[in-house]
């Protein structure tokens, strides 16, 4: 087998053939499309033609930190996968450079004034351990705030972090809509936690009052996401970027008002976990580091205000259009709404609103709905240290999700934004594998019609249509065989957990191909944009 090359980084503008290959298509990716440290392993093919970006699609590279002895192997991404993820962070910096430029003339009312702080923070990199990865790397407004590369949500089903070796184990989530998700709490009447964010509800937004708040601390110091080793590190990181002035105006001068200790660069750029004996690295007085974690709250709860912001969670679908009298639906998608409401049950768990409700398409509580486990997920094959010695997935190949049951049992190990309250542990095995119902706005928002969207927490089901399909046949089609070529449409895997598996509104609803069609097409009225954004 021919030994893949290493090539260090570049600061070349494009793919760059190797100085005097002919017939052999040795191509370096510059660096600088992460902006970060890396060394990729290209793997060559013979051909008599130099791969140019348009003709990358047969290259794969194998992307590795730039750390003396980093291992190798890791997940490979495709060169089309790299150039979408090219193509996305240009746009983040697109956005983010139109954002800076409203801080010359910024707004004089609070309430957007915080709105424009928190797009500002969502649009930068530079609070990654890298300075690659922003908050919006996960969620770009052109497929409704969720993973905005097609290919990995046709293969991977989740995102790479800061640290390009290391994937989650979850695919990203809207955050449009988000903020509207209640504190989450039990209902003793219903038997159900309702409320929070993530797909394990983690994020409880009892401490800050809500949820998308604390949903919006967990990625920064997450050691598979944006890398941080310390809260502290996010804020300092925000004090120096150009939003700091007006961050001070609506939040106060106190905000960056830190005594840094002068090896704070060389800390921040070191990638989480930090070491067990030295939990918060950034070493700060007691006074300091208060002042810290109250102005990272101030960070999170900016960034809410704006993922609440018309520009974000617009009611603007044609269902919304439909209700104020403004569109009609077409036969099909009125038949697909009467069977959501009726013969398929989505409405009982994906609500479309009620007296004094929104019609948000979720009803915040958890289920199992027996999704397969996603074999292609990468964080699979984290069960090795990396070149920190980092091992996010001590479970291998033998790791199972288990959702809402997990986080109450023994909190998320990647990251933990809110605290358990202990008294809902007696709670986790009826919650076990369990994940939170999703709004279904936006489900089907996406630039083009070929673009893949990946659902189900780990990004199984690759279409609808496929997800669909499974709601209404997930029991009454057989199991599938390994490699058997009816999967998804003929059979079914097992699914990685049958505990608290939802067997009373799902599985055998008895669903024509017809009527499975029209369910999409309903669906697809829920993409925002149908009418303009009202600022108000």
């Amino acid at each position: 087998m021919q030994e893949p090359f290493t090539f260090l980084p570049l600061t070349a503008k494009d793919w760059l053939p190797r100085k005097g290959a002919v017939d052999l298509t040795t191509v370096v990716h510059p660096c600088r499309l992460f902006n970060a440290p890396w060394r990729f392993t290209v793997k060559t093919v013979n051909t008599k033609s130099v791969l140019l970006p348009i003709a990358a699609g047969i290259v794969a590279v194998s992307l590795h930190c730039g750390v003396p002895g980093a291992q190798e192997g890791g997940t490979v991404l495709s060169a089309q996968a790299l150039r979408e993820i090219a193509q996305v962070e240009a746009e983040i910096d697109r956005v983010e450079a139109q954002a800076i430029e409203r801080l010359a003339a910024p707004p004089d009312n609070q309430v957007q004034q915080i709105e424009l702080l928190g797009k500002l923070l969502l649009y930068d990199k530079q609070l990654s351990v890298n300075r690659n990865e922003a908050c919006a790397f996960c969620h770009m407004p052109e497929v409704g705030f969720t993973g905005p590369v097609s290919e990995l949500n046709r293969t991977t089903g989740s995102y790479p972090g800061s640290v390009r070796t290391r994937f989650s184990e979850r695919k990203p989530q809207t955050h449009a809509y988000a903020p509207l998700s209640p504190v989450l709490h039990y209902n003793p009447g219903q038997g159900d936690l309702v409320g929070g964010n993530f797909w394990d509800m983690r994020a409880t937004g009892r401490r800050l009052g809500n949820p998308a708040a604390e949903q919006a601390e967990g990625p920064p110091t997450n050691p598979v996401e944006m890398g941080l080793p310390d809260a502290a590190c996010a804020v300092y990181r925000a004090s120096q970027r150009p939003y700091r002035a007006l961050f001070e105006r609506v939040w106060g001068q106190q905000a960056f008002a830190i005594q840094w200790p002068g090896d704070v660069e060389q800390v921040c750029d070191q990638p989480g976990p930090p070491p067990a004996n030295d939990p918060m690295p950034v070493h700060l007085s007691q006074l300091d580091r208060g002042r810290a974690a109250a102005t990272f709250d101030q960070m999170a709860q900016s960034i809410t205000g704006y993922e609440a912001s018309a520009e974000v969670t617009t009611f603007t679908s044609k269902y919304d259009a439909v209700l104020a009298g403004k569109a009609q639906f077409t036969p099909q998608e009125q038949a697909g709404y009467d069977l959501f409401r009726g013969k398929a049950q989505c409405n009982a768990c994906h609500r479309d609103g009620g007296p004094g409700e929104d019609p948000l398409f979720t009803d915040f509580t958890a289920s199992n709905i027996g999704t397969p486990a996603n074999p292609r997920l990468p964080f699979y094959t984290e069960d090795r240290p990396d070149a920190r010695g980092y091992v996010a997935n001590r479970a291998g190949s033998s790791f199972v999700d288990g959702g809402v049951g997990a986080f109450l049992t023994k909190g998320h190990p990647l990251s933990d934004p809110s605290a358990i309250d202990t008294r809902w542990r007696p709670l986790a095995p009826d919650n076990q594998a369990r994940f939170q119902v999703p709004t279904l706005r936006n489900v089907d928002k996406r630039p083009s019609s070929d673009f893949v969207k990946a659902y189900g927490h780990n990004g199984y089901f690759k279409s609808l249509k496929a997800i669909v399909h499974f709601y209404n046949t997930r029991d009454a089609l057989p199991r599938c065989q390994p490699n058997d070529p009816g999967e998804g449409t003929t059979c079914w895997p097992a699914p990685e957990s049958t505990a608290n598996m939802n067997t009373k509104r799902m599985g055998r609803l008895g669903l024509s191909e017809t009527e499975e069609d029209a369910i999409v097409s309903f669906l697809q009225t829920m993409s925002d944009g149908f009418m303009p954004v009202n600022r108000q």
